[in-house]
């Protein structure tokens, strides 16, 4: 039974596997059981707003406004005299219908079992069915690469590029001289600067430097591919990275929001080549607070390009300085790495692990100062499938934060707060990134399961409520190297509302910053590439006379009614948009190669945790790969399970056995579905109620 509702909402539908919300401007309402209706992910519907039978807040699509899904994927079937289309995407609830009228089937040669594209026609509601037309024949079920490509399908990616800014591109050169007689580009090629990524990074498009001062103090410089000076306001290159927004990155390829001259050639800022970039100084003082800061364009010559393995066995070395036979055992590449880097470095009379364990010093002076004034840092592990030359998963790992990419994190997290800050000190209109306050209905939901588990009491429970990010910070450090540090991150990060990019600074809770943007990655985001167009014209305005200044302006950010200030709002929302849809591409992919990879892995056992519960089942993350798989409550036992929503548990009914978030359990991998990248495990054993 549902309470009164209250007023209705304008909002966007979100699904997982585990449950809907509605996203509004007054904050994300989880769907009632049977509150999508009609709705399906990414509509933008008119939704009705009560309070539940214990007191939540929760909605009910009225009706949708706007369609998002106007393509579905998913296996073809026939059911005379009908074709069935049965959605792979299992947050679509419904089967669409091929009429016996429609000839697509045929015309392309469809055989039952085929994964396919279809158009939709007609929109399932509650009165007659979805009818979908075929648009395109993916493959057969044994096609290796099928699930990626229907990954890509679902979310309407391509790959390649298309001509016309390609070969925009390629008419582009580097011109050094050229670039230098702006006024306002600076030559910093005396300066010793390094890039440090992934090892399997194509593109490197930020680099920093450091300079010790007399005083303990340093100056910081993170260095930026200038691709602004490339990408003019809406050329062929700007509209086409403008629509694809960001760069999206699936388990076996790259899909680059620009065209591969720029992004792997002139605005990679590779070792031993002249690179134009946009450049902050930031003058730190011995406990790195920020004394002053400077951005320009500039010129830069990268001398070493480090890896983060490389860069983590220089620090752990400087730190931990050990004897020959007791050094441990390091993978021999990365060892190899390092020493062609000191090597590289030492050409230039720079002492490679003195100037990262100088860096790091800096990286930690920075970290404390955020968490003193409210910032939250959530420990995530990425599950990540190492893939052979034929796209085949050989090993699944966990990419989470070391030494290195902390090295790296903090020092672009500095120079973004930094241009912010002076954009946002002149009103400029740009890309900000908005982080909102979490609401206070999701912290109360996420304090009831962690007091429920253990893992925090009354009282942090309380101050986590109150939604002050100190508290948030607080609990984090309580469960820090505790069995319940994962679920607790994973809780309240699930509880956070999600960042956005917006026309006008409105802070960062998260960050604690009062005022963020994205400046960093303008080879892959169009926000930053903004940020940058904003702040050139920043620099010009208050360096150039007005004739010069109001021609860049028409270079950089257009005039008239397609000008950046006035189309800010619509590119804002499309980037964030764009955003959260390559985001779920990406993490479908993944998940898709952990199914292939666990697929010869059938029967096998191992060691996890509950990280999740619904009524569909547990879902528990293994041991030794991080991977998410799903125990069905079919497979507890033969008795009825009552799931409660409010403590995330489940009861059985005959035993009593209590299965709580947590709980350490034994699995065996049952099945797998490549396409749906679904892992389907058993429990060895359930629990008793004692336990």
């Amino acid at each position: 039974m549902r309470s009164k509702r209250a007023s209705g909402l304008v909002g966007v539908v979100r699904v997982s596997e585990h449950a809907g919300f509605v996203e509004t401007a007054e904050g994300a309402y989880r769907l009632t059981g049977r509150g999508l209706r009609d709705a399906m992910p990414g509509d933008r519907v008119y939704a009705s707003v009560g309070r539940g039978p214990k007191g939540e807040r929760r909605a009910v699509v009225e009706h949708v406004i706007e369609r998002a899904t106007s393509t579905v994927v998913g296996t073809y079937d026939v059911a005379s005299p009908l074709g069935i289309v049965r959605p792979l995407d299992t947050r679509i609830k419904h089967d669409f219908f091929v009429l016996p009228t429609d000839d697509s089937p045929a015309c392309l040669g469809v055989e039952p079992g085929d994964i396919v594209s279809a158009r939709i026609e007609v929109y399932p509601n509650r009165v007659e069915s979805g009818i979908v037309t075929l648009e395109r024949r993916i493959g057969d079920a044994t096609a290796p690469d099928l699930g990626i490509a229907c990954v890509m399908a679902r979310y309407d990616l391509s790959d390649g590029y298309p001509a016309s800014p390609a070969e925009e591109a390629r008419g582009l050169a580097l011109d050094v001289d050229g670039a230098l007689a702006d006024p306002l580009r600076r030559d910093i090629r005396d300066r010793f600067v390094i890039t440090i990524d992934p090892v399997d990074a194509r593109d490197f498009d930020d680099a920093i430097s450091l300079e010790p001062r007399d005083d303990g103090g340093c100056c910081l410089g993170v260095h930026i591919a200038d691709v602004s000076h490339y990408v003019a306001w809406e050329s062929g290159i700007d509209l086409e990275a403008r629509r694809r927004s960001t760069s999206v990155y699936l388990a076996d390829r790259v899909l680059p929001m620009l065209p591969e001259r720029l992004c792997n050639d002139l605005c990679s800022l590779v070792p031993d080549e002249d690179r134009l970039a946009f450049s902050v100084d930031i003058e730190l003082d011995a406990r790195g607070r920020v004394r002053s800061y400077e951005c320009y364009p500039s010129v830069i010559r990268s001398r070493v390009r480090l890896d983060y393995g490389a860069a983590d066995l220089l620090l752990r070395d400087a730190s931990n300085p050990v004897d020959g036979d007791a050094e441990p055992a390091v993978d021999e590449v990365v060892c190899a790495h390092a020493a062609a880097a000191v090597e590289a470095a030492a050409r230039f009379g720079v002492d490679l692990p003195v100037f990262l364990g100088r860096a790091a010093g800096v990286a930690e002076a920075r970290r404390l100062l955020r968490r003193k004034r409210g910032s939250i840092d959530f420990e995530t592990v990425e599950v990540h499938a190492l893939l052979d030359e034929a796209g085949l998963p050989v090993r699944i790992v966990n990419r989470a934060r070391t030494c290195a990419t902390s090295l790296v994190e903090e020092a672009m997290l500095l120079a973004n707060e930094c241009v912010a800050e002076r954009l946002a000190d002149e009103g400029a209109v740009a890309a900000f990134r908005v982080h909102e306050p979490p609401l206070e209905d999701n912290l109360v939901a996420a304090a009831r399961v962690l007091v429920e588990i253990g893992a925090l009491d009354g009282e942090q429970a309380l101050a986590l409520e109150s939604a002050d990010p100190h508290a948030i910070a607080a609990a984090l450090d309580a469960v820090r190297s505790t069995p319940c540090e994962a679920l607790a991150n994973a809780l309240l990060l699930r509880a956070m509302q999600r960042a956005l990019y917006k026309p006008h600074n409105e802070g960062h809770y998260a960050l604690g910053a009062p005022a963020y943007c994205h400046f960093t990655s303008p080879i892959r985001r169009y926000p930053d590439l903004l940020v940058h167009r904003a702040l050139k014209l920043s620099l010009a305005r208050e360096h150039l006379g007005r004739k010069a200044a109001a021609e860049r302006r028409r270079l950089l950010t257009g005039t008239g009614a397609q000008a950046l200030d006035a189309i800010a709002p619509q590119l804002c929302r499309h980037a964030s948009e764009r955003e959260r849809l390559a985001d779920a591409a990406a993490h479908a992919t993944q998940k898709i190669k952990v199914a292939q990879y666990y697929g010869d892995r059938i029967g096998q056992r191992a060691s996890g945790t509950i990280s999740w519960m619904d009524q569909t089942g547990i879902y528990v993350r293994l041991d030794d790969t991080g991977a998410e798989g799903l125990v069905r409550l079919r497979g507890l036992g033969g008795e009825w399970w009552e799931f409660d929503e409010r403590s995330l548990t489940l009861t059985g009914s005959s035993t009593g056995t209590v299965i709580t978030l947590g709980r350490r359990v034994a699995v065996e991998v049952a099945r797998v579905n490549v396409l749906r990248g679904r892992l389907d495990l058993m429990l060895v054993g359930l629990p008793s109620a004692s336990e």
